[in-house]
């Protein structure tokens, strides 16, 4: 009886281990398209950019407000402790003679008269509208709208140099692991001949120097396996950072090696020059550049505008009570004369910058279609001669395993045939992921 309640209460503990276990063998196998997506998704840089983009949207939005009326509401209220006088003196307006001898001043005594109230208090409101600065507004508003297209094409630069870090990565952890298994057949080769020579060292028909070569050579082997792994690893590590993936390790989707239509060079560079980012990132700055000149000398018009508005005071009897007005208000700075033929040279030199940018960066982008199509023809002639190598290889490996299987041969000769196989394999798939990602080089550089 205490052997069963034992029994039953260590059924949960072995049913949650095996659920663990299941859980820890079963691995979400990831495609390329879907750690992509992921990148774009959750990337920092991508969302700073975003909201670059709404700031500057909003700065248009804050510029075209300044081509309406401005209205100004102001007020104010004094308490005036003393008040003004007015005095007029006896006679100020005359004598008026009643008989020769008589003569009576007008006003007869000096007269003071209060001015204003002790409380004093103004409101009014003046609207103005801008006239000739119209047009330096449209320019703002146009370098505006221009630094919006620049961090649009940034966000896009970004996103594309991430799609392609995300493919290195994959490939590079794919290869990685074709390369372990072709370690791992060599070193069950070296395994192999370690033990031909112990039994040959037993029967006293070998040295223990060649048995040290080997062991030496399976050692050799183990540290290539450990730097393969430690480097699918590091990529491994890289990739869950750039997608932010919930996960400590990966298992990928193998890739199929796809022939992908290659046309000729010129119509690359034509199409990288339409649609490629930098290019069309240099351009905007040659833009922008041109337009902080067209800005700087509409700056030296004077501001002329229409003002208008309605003021009430009270306390104040010498002013009207009610004011409404209109009227034209002219402003000229002349020292912005001076001053802005610099901004104009400062500009020019902006303007010259973005020139060379833009030089620099058509070359750039010439150069780097040539190095990616030159990458293509030589990853297909790659491939070309690794499908012969590996061919070749597995007409070798089945050559030995029907000699094993006849007893014609040895257990090495099967593991050796295999290394081989191995390795034109993995010289084969790192071909073939070497051109996928030069086409994928190709399509970024044009814009796709």
């Amino acid at each position: 009886m205490k052997r069963t309640i034992k029994y039953l209460l260590l059924l949960p503990m072995i049913a949650g281990c095996s659920c663990t276990l299941l859980q820890a063998q079963f691995v979400q196998p990831y495609s390329l398209q879907q750690l992509k997506d992921s990148a774009l998704k959750n990337n920092y840089a991508l969302a700073v950019k975003e909201w670059q983009i709404k700031e500057k949207q909003a700065k248009i939005k804050e510029d075209e407000i300044k081509k309406y009326p401005s209205a100004t509401v102001n007020g104010n209220y004094q308490y005036n402790f003393i008040l003004g006088e007015l005095t007029i003196p006896a006679g100020t307006i005359g004598a008026l003679p009643l008989s020769s001898t008589n003569t009576v001043l007008l006003p007869n005594t000096d007269k003071n008269f209060t001015v204003g109230d002790h409380n004093n208090y103004n409101v009014g409101v003046t609207a103005y509208q801008p006239i000739t600065q119209q047009a330096k507004i449209k320019t703002g508003l146009e370098i505006d709208r221009t630094d919006v297209a620049l961090t649009e094409k940034e966000k896009l630069s970004i996103s594309l140099q991430i799609q392609q870090a995300i493919e290195k990565l994959y490939y590079g952890i794919l290869i990685a692991q074709k390369q372990q298994e072709e370690a791992a057949a060599k070193l069950a080769l070296a395994q192999s001949r370690l033990q031909d020579v112990e039994n040959a060292l037993l029967a006293g028909k070998t040295t223990t120097a060649d048995k040290a070569g080997l062991q030496a050579a399976i050692a050799d082997e183990e540290q290539n396996m450990l730097k393969l792994k430690i480097q699918e690893q590091d990529y491994t590590g890289d990739l869950i950072n750039l997608t932010r993936i919930n996960a400590t390790s990966l298992k990928l989707n193998d890739i199929e090696s796809t022939v992908q239509p290659v046309i000729a060079l010129d119509e690359y560079k034509n199409a990288a020059a339409g649609s490629n980012t930098d290019l069309q990132i240099a351009r905007l700055g040659k833009s922008k550049a041109l337009l902080g000149i067209k800005a700087a000398r509409q700056s030296n018009r004077p501001d002329v505008g229409l003002v208008g508005g309605y003021f009430y005071q009270s306390g104040n009897p010498l002013l009207p009570a009610s004011n409404p007005f209109v009227g034209v208000n002219l402003k000229w700075n002349l020292q912005d004369i001076f001053s802005n033929k610099e901004i104009q040279k400062q500009r020019q030199f902006q303007l010259k910058q973005a020139e060379v940018n833009l030089l620099n960066a058509q070359q750039q982008v010439n150069n780097n279609i040539e190095k990616a199509y030159r990458k293509i023809g030589h990853s297909q002639e790659l491939i070309v001669v690794a499908q012969k190598a590996v061919a070749y290889q597995k007409e070798g490996l089945k050559i030995q395993e029907d000699k094993q299987a006849a007893g014609l041969n040895v257990k090495t000769d099967w593991l050796n045939a295999k290394s081989h196989l191995a390795k034109a394999e993995a010289d084969l798939y790192s071909a073939q992921l070497g051109y996928l990602l030069a086409v994928s080089e190709l399509k970024k550089l044009t814009g796709q």
